[in-house]
């Protein structure tokens, strides 16, 4: 079975921040999936690079694409340049967390 982008994205939405009540995904923290014979490649990055629960989330990212593989390996690159901001998120997210044009 061949990889599917849209696999991965799906398991990525299925990604929180405990702090944050939006998926990895729409807060835009996905910079880049790259799909070879080898596995998965995931660049990402997050708000802060202090973040106290990213050394958890890396591995749930990690975990949750690793179960639409088939058996492929899943390796999560952190970046930090571009540095993330709040024109990354979807609109979606922008809407759940009051940022619209309005709220910033």
């Amino acid at each position: 079975m061949a990889l599917n982008r849209e696999d991965i994205i799906n398991e990525l939405k299925k990604v929180y921040d405990p702090e944050i009540p939006v998926n990895i995904w729409d807060l835009g923290l996905i910079y880049d999936i790259a799909i070879n014979k080898d596995g998965v490649v995931i660049e990402m990055t997050f708000t802060s690079p202090t973040c106290p629960m990213m050394e958890e989330i890396v591995e749930e990212v990690k975990t949750n694409v690793e179960s639409v593989t088939d058996g492929k390996p899943v390796d999560v690159k952190l970046v930090w340049e571009p540095a993330w901001d709040l024109s990354r998120m979807s609109e979606a997210a922008r809407i759940e967390l009051d940022l619209t044009e309005q709220g910033w």
